[in-house]
């Protein structure tokens, strides 16, 4: 088992908890419409956890899409399969690396604050870049610093929240949030190498960022 499948293993109900906290569904809603999907869509969500995303997925493809949730710990993915607003005959999931995903010929992907924690990140969204082909939409959501100079103490804060909320703890404070910032920064690179028409905006007062394109 890697540090990533005990780390998320663990903290799989917690994780479930704080992936519905009040105001996070509206950035599962700005994510899932950067995607601009269809009815009758594929979608992959890499890095699924415990599915949050599923229902707000779900209401873009209809009945006849299919959501794929892939995710490497299977805790996480049990605890999905314990909510009927996750599951059903349109809803599969596969335990899997995300950096590698078993799919392809995916009309979207959706990546929720899953870019920091990959030794690669690059390699990643090439990964998932080449899931979905030209056309397709591939969207990055994840946490950072606020740029307003207000945000100062709340920045504080989520410095903490990255030293909990994801393995490598045994890292320095200031030395394992910029591997994270480092990561997220990559992939974000990538992704704007790999698309065009892109978009990106920012929720919760900057500490979230979206970037979304469709691959060339």
């Amino acid at each position: 088992m890697t540090d990533a499948q005990s780390f998320y293993g663990r903290w799989a109900r917690v994780y479930d908890w704080v992936a519905n906290a009040p105001g996070v569904a509206s950035w599962r809603d700005r994510g899932a419409d950067s995607l601009a999907l269809a009815p009758g869509d594929t979608v992959v969500e890499m890095g699924c956890g415990t599915g949050a995303n599923v229902p707000v997925l779900r209401e873009r493809v209809g009945p006849t899409g299919r959501i794929v949730g892939i995710d490497v710990t299977r805790a996480m993915l049990d605890r999905a399969r314990e909510r009927p607003a996750r599951t059903g005959e349109t809803v599969h999931y596969v335990q899997a690396d995300a950096a590698r995903p078993p799919v392809r010929a995916a009309d979207a992907v959706l990546a929720t604050f899953v870019a920091g924690i990959f030794e690669d990140p690059a390699s990643a969204v090439d990964a998932w870049c080449d899931s979905v082909g030209p056309g397709g939409r591939v969207a990055l959501l994840n946490f950072q610093r606020s740029p307003s100079a207000l945000a100062a103490p709340l920045n504080l804060a989520f410095e903490g929240f990255v030293r909990l909320s994801a393995p490598g703890t045994r890292l320095s404070r200031q030395s394992h949030v910029s591997a994270f910032e480092r990561r997220v920064r990559a992939a974000r690179e990538r992704l704007t190498e790999r698309t065009v028409a892109r978009r990106y905006e920012t929720m919760a007062g900057g500490f979230v960022g979206l970037l979304s394109g469709t691959v060339a």
